[in-house]
């Protein structure tokens, strides 16, 4: 039986044109009539989808791929991990001597020396559905904001119109950190901004979006067995692989799509997300 349900957003919930489907919205509703309890569990900082958890009356939200929980039915926050001032320096560090671009989010902005990537993506995105509370910050020089501001830093992003893997592997082997490499590349090309690139997603070590439904379950008593994954990403990989039932949508990277328990024959646009729901023993009603 399930008693969580955790999605992704992006290309899970939501499709390319920024909208959810009436039949995902009516399975929320449904899940929730079925006493079953749903969890938001994204990659974005709780600034950018605070109106949008609300809108969907979401019980929990995971934020910034595992570095912030709040009970979203108080407002009280479960958990967080920020960034160090010496993880921040030494990633600046590296990024500024390959010229590559950089962009940090604290708790209620993105900083940035000019928007270019997931930050603009991010931002044309900020009355999109998500009628975002995100604040868009630019600086001329990052490095000396952060020594002079020591603002307290979720994550930040790395970003190049070409392959960042050997940037990856150096911080591997220099920190200590969570790093996802995603391209956004071919038939995954970013449509939102129009452009093709790379970005590596870092957090602070061992946060992902597993562990932290793990540390969500044992608040609410639910054990893994009871919960259901849903994603497409490369990011919910680890969610999906140790969740009861993990759901890949039809437009999964392949990798998700092998380490789950079921693929959806629908995809985002086509609601993939109200049939994984409907299809694990929730009822219409």
């Amino acid at each position: 039986m399930i008693r969580l349900v955790a999605s992704d957003i992006d290309g899970t919930m939501i499709g390319e044109k920024n909208k959810m489907t009436e039949q995902n919205r009516k399975a929320i509703q449904d899940m929730q009539q079925s006493n079953v309890d749903f969890t938001i569990c994204t990659g974005k900082p709780y600034a950018m989808v605070k109106n949008f958890c609300h809108d969907v009356h979401a019980n929990y939200g995971i934020f910034g791929n595992g570095n912030q929980i709040i009970d979203l039915k108080n407002g009280k926050e479960i958990f967080r991990k920020t960034l160090t001032q010496e993880e921040i320096n030494a990633c600046i560090q590296i990024a500024k001597k390959e010229k590559l671009h950089i962009h940090l989010y604290t708790e209620n902005e993105v900083i940035t020396p000019e928007l270019r990537y997931m930050d603009l993506r991010n931002f044309i995105l900020k009355d999109s559905i998500f009628s975002s509370d995100l604040d868009f910050k630019i600086v001329p020089n990052i490095e000396e904001y952060i020594e002079n501001q020591h603002p307290i830093v979720f994550k930040l992003i790395i970003s190049s119109p070409s392959s960042l893997l050997k940037l990856q592997e150096e911080l591997n082997q220099k920190m200590n950190l969570t790093i996802y490499r995603v391209s956004k590349a071919n038939q995954y090309k970013d449509k939102i901004i129009n452009k093709e690139y790379e970005y590596l997603d870092i957090t602070p070590s061992n946060t992902n979006k597993n562990e932290a439904l793990t540390t969500l379950s044992h608040y609410l008593g639910v054990s893994s067995s009871e919960i259901m994954a849903i994603g497409d990403n490369l990011n919910d990989i680890d969610m999906i692989q140790n969740s009861g039932i993990g759901v890949a949508v039809a437009n999964s990277y392949d990798a998700v799509k092998k380490v789950a328990t079921y693929t959806t024959a629908r995809s985002v646009d086509e609601s993939g997300f109200a049939e994984a729901i409907y299809k694990w023993g929730l009822r219409e009603v």
